[in-house]
């Protein structure tokens, strides 16, 4: 991206809300429901200093630009947390076609750990195709370079409208973002650890994107998994370098509905996973795995 060509318009300030924090005062581990409920009350935070604001989360994302240029990434420089190696960008890849509930993408977040903040004991796949020297490889979407080393994780990736509500979830293949690849279980453990602090513009826009890291970790879960799938059986079928194969883009995906995720964790009674959804009224959508074509 160049930079000389990329300007932020100034927005009203939203104010400074506590940092969220998934472990409690006590130094131990807070439950997944209690987790969720927290990531609830702060999505519910921004949402209403948003209104306040007259802003939204696009907007809080793009420096309420109107008409952003397709693959120009926002914030400018991308946003990096050096305590934390997090790090997300927000693009868009120009019109989308609307999905099955008429609602169309405007653009979408991608979300990585870098390997300075990885988890202790953790090694990346290894497949005999990547070890092939100078092997062709398809255009890359990779974030810019931050921190004391190369590799980064791409976590999941956070779609959303024209009016800045998100509308979809999904993970990609190795070679959209140039990512080490792990397994899918290793990036599920990485989840927690995706909190983005910092003061600035993008204060109000970290916040909202480590509580929806938060609210979804149930959802993002399973897409990873089903991701892991989508190769593997790509793989069999296709016999060929499935990581460097533009054919095969989108490795899972599906449509989430805030509202009713947040009506799920606030149900203090309910426990806010997959496998409770249904007793409250909150019913994943299908996956839409392996797209390619």
């Amino acid at each position: 991206m160049d930079r000389r060509h990329s300007r932020f318009v100034d927005v009203a300030p939203l104010g400074i809300l506590t940092p969220f924090r998934s472990p409690n005062g006590a130094g131990g581990r807070v439950s997944l429901r209690e987790r969720q409920r927290i990531a609830a009350a702060v999505l519910r935070e921004c949402r209403d200093a948003l209104a306040r604001g007259d802003s939204t989360i696009l907007h809080q994302a793009t420096g309420a630009a109107g008409d952003i240029a397709a693959w120009r990434r926002y914030p400018e420089g991308e946003v990096y947390d050096p305590q934390t190696h997090c790090q997300y960008f927000y693009h868009s890849h120009g019109p989308e076609p609307a999905d099955s509930n008429g609602r169309r993408e405007h653009g979408h977040f991608h979300l990585f750990l870098r390997a300075d903040g990885l988890p202790a004991g953790m090694t990346p796949l290894v497949l005999p195709e990547l070890a092939v020297a100078d092997a062709p490889l398809p255009p890359q979407s990779a974030p810019l370079k931050r921190g004391g080393r190369d590799e980064v994780v791409h976590l999941v990736a956070l779609a959303l409208d024209a009016h800045g509500e998100p509308v979809r979830l999904f993970t990609t293949n190795r070679w959209v973002t140039g990512e080490t690849w792990y397994r899918a279980e290793d990036v599920v453990r990485m989840l927690d650890r995706f909190q983005v602090s910092g003061e600035g513009s993008t204060e109000l826009l970290n916040r909202w994107l480590s509580a929806m890291v938060q609210l979804f970790q149930p959802e993002i879960a399973v897409l990873l998994r089903h991701r892991d799938r989508a190769v593997t059986e790509w793989r069999w079928r296709r016999r060929s370098n499935v990581f460097e194969d533009p054919r095969l883009e989108i490795t899972s995906s599906f449509p989430i509905d805030l509202e009713a995720r947040l009506a799920a964790a606030e149900d203090r009674g309910v426990e806010p996973a997959l496998s409770a959804a249904a007793s409250s009224g909150y019913r994943p959508p299908r996956l839409a795995e392996g797209w390619g074509v």
